[in-house]
């Protein structure tokens, strides 16, 4: 079989929330791995500009079944990697109902979508919150789920969802429980867009860019080396690669689904990443300690030992420093967009 014509048995692939940070990725990594992809995206939180030229863009919500349908048939779906949905923790905890209907009850209605258009394989963007605050670091997807805000629960509730309907129906599913996502395309395509972003490297390196006044420190007093919350940072292209791969294993194994830890099994204080900032940047960044935030376990590192396992994934981008210089570089090019 020739390049081509192997090119042209590959299924489409939905992606959900494809304008937003990761799913963008997504579309980058299966778009250069010769996948055909289409985009469902209600651009709330999602930017147009970030869906690559020649990437059909549907402007809707994942629970619209018609639209759904139609997109099934006109693209020739034949697996959804599943993006779309709310993702600040603390906001869950002030609108849990929000979080539940937009991750979970819309979830649902896409996962009904395709058992009823005969969508084989599904891949779920899921979260190390499913774990809440771990007594082990580092943690194994057998390590117990607990969950303590709403965020979290609504993630593990279509977990169980995808589980059950695999149970019932022809599909199987892929759930990534993703650990600390940073970091951009290296090629600068695509990156952290959202304006008042929480994440650390992309509020670490608007400070350096003098987008922020400073970085608050949440919580120093913690049973670490630094008494800094220490994380497992992942780059965003290295996570956008697992979905690749993850799809091409649901369909070598059609009986088969898998859960997967997404995290290099190696963890960065706050102080430890905001060093490196100042390292890559050559400048200093102004800190402000703060008491800590509630619910914030002191340590979080995955045990990337099943993944590692399961499919042929090898990071290429498992370096702090490179992390940071492509989310710089993709900050600066924000600033072009941007105007």
């Amino acid at each position: 079989m020739n390049q081509a014509s192997h090119k042209a048995a590959k299924p489409c692939v939905l992606v959900t929330g494809g304008a937003g940070y990761i799913g963008s990725h997504a579309v980058l990594a299966l778009k250069d791995a010769g996948w055909p992809v289409a985009v469902i995206d209600n651009l709330t939180t999602g930017f147009r500009f970030a869906v690559p030229d020649g990437v059909p863009l549907y402007e809707g919500d994942i629970e619209d079944g018609g639209l759904l349908a139609r997109i099934f048939a006109e693209q020739g779906v034949g697996a959804i990697m599943h993006f779309a949905g709310s993702i600040v923790v603390p906001e869950s905890v002030e609108d849990p109902l929000e979080y539940y209907d937009n991750n979970t009850v819309k979830s649902r209605a896409l996962i009904q979508a395709a058992v009823t258009g005969g969508v084989a394989h599904f891949i779920f963007s899921s979260t190390a919150a499913t774990y809440g605050v771990p007594e082990v670091s580092p943690v194994n997807e057998d390590t117990p789920k607990s969950p303590i805000n709403p965020y979290g629960w609504s993630k593990l509730m279509t977990e169980q969802m995808l589980a059950d309907t695999a149970a019932a129906h022809p599909i199987n599913f892929c759930a990534l429980r993703y650990f600390n996502v940073a970091g951009a395309d290296p090629r600068a395509r695509s990156g952290q867009s959202t304006a008042g972003a929480t994440h650390l490297i992309k509020v670490a390196v608007e400070a350096a860019l003098g987008k922020r006044e400073r970085v608050s420190v949440f919580g120093t007093d913690y049973d670490t080396p630094d008494g800094t919350g220490v994380r497992d940072y992942i780059h965003v292209s290295d996570l956008a690669a697992a979905h690749v791969l993850a799809l091409e294993a649901l369909i070598a194994q059609p009986e088969r689904s898998l859960t997967m830890n997404c995290g290099y099994g190696r963890g960065f204080s706050v102080l430890e990443v905001l060093d490196a900032v100042d390292r890559v940047t050559n400048m200093k960044i102004e800190r402000v300690l703060e008491d800590r935030r509630a619910g914030d376990p002191a340590s979080l590192i995955s045990d990337p030992g099943r993944i590692r396992a399961t499919l042929p994934w090898q990071p290429q981008y498992a370096d702090l420093d490179t992390i940071i210089e492509h989310a710089l570089a993709w900050e600066r090019k924000l600033s072009e967009i941007r105007g």
